[in-house]
């Protein structure tokens, strides 16, 4: 698996990016387990996510976590669809994760838990995004809860 984190400079000091990866691939193994698959991770400001929000989603408001996916539908869980072809270079570039640190600080504060908790918890969601899983619907919210709080529940041990 390949997880590309990109930073921006005001809060390169703030988290570790072997850190982010290991995060990022533990969801990505708990949900696929025989794909070689690629995606991206950006740790911005608040007014970076509201501009991409503003431009993708036409909300101009800030928000903690955007997920840019690049694969055709999946079955939530599952893996890619037999009809998609593969990349030339064999590997299943799925998307990107955007992530505004300063509301995962506000949000860590609110809940009473670490920013890593907070930027553990908004990768799997992000990465949960990507990878078909949705809240548009009380269902599709239920599937994405229980999905994440397994997930966190996996990666405990990483979050200390």
């Amino acid at each position: 698996m390949e997880i590309n984190i990109l930073i921006d400079k005001q809060f390169k000091g703030n988290i570790d990016v072997e850190w982010l990866q290991n995060v990022a691939t533990q969801v990505l193994v708990a949900q696929y387990t025989e794909t070689t698959v690629e995606m991206g991770i950006l740790i911005t400001s608040q007014d970076k996510v509201r501009q991409l929000n503003r431009a993708y989603r036409n909300l101009d408001e800030p928000t903690d976590v955007l997920a840019f996916y690049m694969l055709p539908e999946l079955p939530v869980g599952g893996t890619a669809p037999e009809s998609f072809a593969t990349p030339p270079d064999g590997i299943l570039h799925i998307g990107e994760v955007v992530i505004s640190y300063p509301q995962a600080v506000a949000q860590a504060l609110e809940g009473r838990h670490s920013v890593k908790r907070e930027i553990a918890i908004l990768i799997i969601h992000g990465v949960l995004h990507l990878l078909g899983y949705d809240h548009d619907n009380p269902e599709s919210e239920g599937l994405l809860k229980t999905r994440e709080a397994e997930i966190l529940g996996r990666i405990e041990g990483l979050l200390k």
